[in-house]
């Protein structure tokens, strides 16, 4: 399952909120998941992280762990080409 969060932070980061980001990547590793990519953007979202993890709970648990430094809108994501097999 890919798993697209676009994040804005809460407040201003730090090198220490960052650091603490990162071990809750980490943390998604040890539990089965990937992270597939870490982009911090302009506009109206500040980070979108790229995850694959083997289901909505496991995404679900990683993503209550950025509780307190981002506030996030999390989307699940198919391929073009797994999309395209559903049309009729």
């Amino acid at each position: 399952m890919i798993i697209i969060t676009l994040g804005r932070w809460k407040r201003k980061p730090t090198k220490d909120s960052v650091a603490e980001s990162s071990k809750v990547a980490e943390q998604m590793v040890k539990e089965g998941g990937k992270v597939l990519g870490m982009y911090w953007t302009l506009g109206r979202y500040d980070a979108v992280p790229i995850m694959e993890t083997k289901d909505e709970k496991a995404a679900m648990r990683g993503l209550l762990r950025w509780g307190d430094l981002v506030s996030t809108e999390t989307l699940v994501a198919v391929s073009r080409e797994e999309a395209t097999k559903l049309l009729e």
